[in-house]
């Protein structure tokens, strides 16, 4: 699939549908997003840590229902109209499952990244000083 070819939102909700089996069985994590030129690079799910008591691992618990996955997915979309004028970066959603009421909460981060090594102005001359100009002036 040509990710380059695509709009951002089309990118996002594709990372979602790739990333739904893991988000059902992930109570709460951080789905990540690497943006470069517009086009995602790389994605993935972090998983917050799995807690063990004495050696044993408690029981674990049930992620989103794939109708949870599917709002999720949604807001996700809707959020990148917060997204403004930049083409680099990353996109980070935190999610968390809460099991007792059977709801969930989410919150995105942004992060604009720019590289430096692509600036212009690293390729003009140096614009002479005021004291060169005034010192050339006064030999004329």
């Amino acid at each position: 699939m040509n990710m380059d070819a695509m709009p951002l939102a089309r990118q996002v909700d594709f990372v979602f549908k790739q990333l739904e089996e893991e988000l059902v069985n992930s109570p709460s994590g951080t789905v990540m997003i690497h943006i470069r030129n517009n086009a995602i690079g790389k994605f993935g799910l972090r998983q917050n840590p799995i807690e063990s008591k004495n050696g044993s691992f408690e029981k674990r618990e049930r992620g989103m229902t794939p109708t949870q996955v599917q709002a999720f997915r949604k807001m996700a979309i809707d959020a990148l109209q917060f997204r403004r004028n930049w083409t680099h970066g990353e996109i980070m959603y935190d999610f968390a499952v809460r099991p007792s009421s059977g709801t969930w909460s989410a919150s995105i981060c942004y992060e604009s990244n720019y590289n430096t090594s692509n600036w212009s102005y690293r390729y003009q001359p140096k614009a002479p000083s005021m004291r060169e100009n005034y010192r050339d002036n006064m030999e004329s």
